[in-house]
């Protein structure tokens, strides 16, 4: 099965980084294509599928909404469709964003598809701040795990009815720190959770194994591999939003990814900021993992 690249620079789940200025991983789908990603990948049969551009960022978050709420429920339905596209045409999706809240989308794109799918989040963070545990909801790039599950406001987290998008169940997280405050939380409601201190521990191959054994079961219809770039330690990344010590290493993220990917009906690539790359040294980093990594993506479908 061959790869679908497909661009999805949103960066309207995040917040401001400074008053008056734009988050810059809407530029990581270019960079990345700078760095070499999308000719690497050409190389090895991928196809370049087009970009699905956001609204505006407008930081417009008010009470009980996600700032950028109805750009962001537009760019999902928009998204969704393209995945459902390139599905159909026999590709394995993988999307260069963009922050986090591009799950959204590939959440209804599968929910719309027969079958039943489950979801690995390799993310630094949980991402599950959610209203029933914070008053502080505005930005969907912090609780896009939630808003998959259905734990989150239904304006994000029931698109068209579809929601859960993913069900808790059927989903991972792997690689936040241990001292995620919504790590116990987390923990209780899905079929699995793997912190980086843990990963380091075992080793990759047993994390893939029990990852696996979670979400490539008989009963479901294959799964989603999520990747926040910054579980990987800001020592080797620290061009993201949220940099966080604790992470893993360029070596642990590639073995991790050539095991999940072969399995996985797509995946997504999200939060690497090139306004914090200058010279383009993360953003060849991220290339010579991502290569490797996910170049059988989908290969080994059921």
């Amino acid at each position: 099965m061959a790869i679908g690249l497909l661009s999805a620079p949103s960066n309207l789940g995040l917040r401001p980084p400074a008053p008056t200025s734009v988050p810059g991983c809407a530029k990581a789908p270019e960079a990345l294509r700078e760095a070499g990603l999308h000719r690497r990948l050409a190389e090895l049969g991928a196809r370049e599928r087009g970009v699905v551009l956001p609204g505006r960022y407008a930081d417009d978050a008010a009470p009980g909404a996600l700032r950028n709420q109805a750009a962001i429920v537009d760019h999902a339905r928009r998204l969704a469709e393209r995945i459902d596209l390139l599905r159909a045409d026999g590709l394995a999706p993988l999307v260069l964003g963009g922050d986090c809240g591009i799950l959204v989308a590939a959440g209804l794109a599968l929910r719309r598809a027969p079958g039943r799918y489950g979801l690995v989040h390799l993310d630094g963070h949980t991402d599950f701040r959610n209203p029933d545990n914070s008053d502080k909801c505005a930005s969907l790039a912090g609780e896009d795990l939630a808003a998959a599950v259905g734990r989150h406001w239904p304006a994000i987290a029931d698109i068209d009815g579809l929601g859960p998008y993913f069900a808790p169940e059927d989903t991972v997280h792997a690689g936040c720190r241990d001292d995620d405050e919504l790590l116990d939380e987390t923990t209780t409601l899905l079929a699995a959770v793997l912190p980086a201190s843990r990963i380091r521990h075992q080793g990759v191959e047993r994390t893939a194994r029990e990852i696996l054994d979670a979400v490539d079961r008989s009963d479901l219809d294959g799964y989603w591999l999520h990747l926040d770039v910054d579980i990987l330690d800001p020592a080797l990344m620290p061009a993201v939003d949220s940099p966080d010590p604790g992470g893993l290493d360029a070596a642990e993220l590639t073995e991790l990814l050539a095991a999940l990917a072969p399995r996985a009906v797509g995946a997504q690539v999200t939060v690497f900021d090139p306004d914090l790359d200058p010279d383009g040294t993360h953003a060849r980093l991220l290339t010579d993992i991502l290569v490797p990594g996910l170049a059988s993506l989908g290969r080994d479908r059921r």
